[in-house]
């Protein structure tokens, strides 16, 4: 059920599809992102930027959560090779075999919706969708690695590395990407380190 007893939609979208969707897709990241641990200070034009890698791909993927007509939730995956080579690097400088491998983007949900069980969702339907590309064998995803005494880390803060191994990922050792991004508060952006989980399917 919706927050407000309206019934909750999921809506699957392929490739081009992906482009009726892309103002809300770009509010929704910007609102989940400003909390801990990304700290991100999104805008508009850099997500609409950004998200085209995902409408100029044939085989790109989003799952999206609707309270009416409202997105409330969203997942995302991409084969690897239609990414942008800022993700593709390190994967190209471990000798990882790219053309086997899905990269799941973003897992986001507001925080009324959180607790009805989206986040095992997203996972599925990632899973689901890479499995029906031909040759892929292995998925990936990636997430910051904030300092435990990070001054603006909330003293309630869980980290999902539990729940990441309860769907059957394992951190990839050494497999580290640096993206530079806008923290809120600060005047400039700096690189964040993101270590990688992955799972064979």
């Amino acid at each position: 059920m919706g927050v407000h007893g309206s019934e909750l939609m999921g809506k699957r979208f392929i490739g081009q599809e992906i482009e009726e969707v892309i103002p809300q897709l770009a509010e929704l990241r910007i609102q989940v992102f400003r909390d801990f641990p990304y700290l991100y200070e999104g805008s508009l034009e850099y997500e609409k930027e950004y998200l085209k890698t995902y409408t100029n791909s044939k085989q790109s993927f989003l799952f999206a959560v609707f309270d009416g007509d409202k997105m409330v939730g969203a997942t995302t995956c991409i084969p690897l090779l239609d990414e942008t080579e800022e993700v593709i690097l390190p994967f190209r400088e471990s000798k990882l075999p790219l053309e086997k491998i899905v990269y799941f983007g973003e897992s986001i949900l507001l925080k009324p919706y959180r607790g009805l069980g989206y986040g095992k969702r997203f996972f599925q339907e990632r899973e689901a969708h890479a499995k029906s590309l031909q040759g892929i064998e292995e998925v990936y995803f990636c997430g910051v690695r904030r300092p435990e005494n990070h001054p603006l880390r909330p003293a309630d803060y869980q980290p999902l590395d539990p729940f990441w191994l309860s769907q059957g990922y394992k951190k990839k050792e050494g497999l580290v990407s640096y993206f530079s991004w806008l923290d809120i508060g600060k005047d400039e952006e700096d690189e964040k380190p993101m270590d990688y989980w992955f799972k064979k399917i």
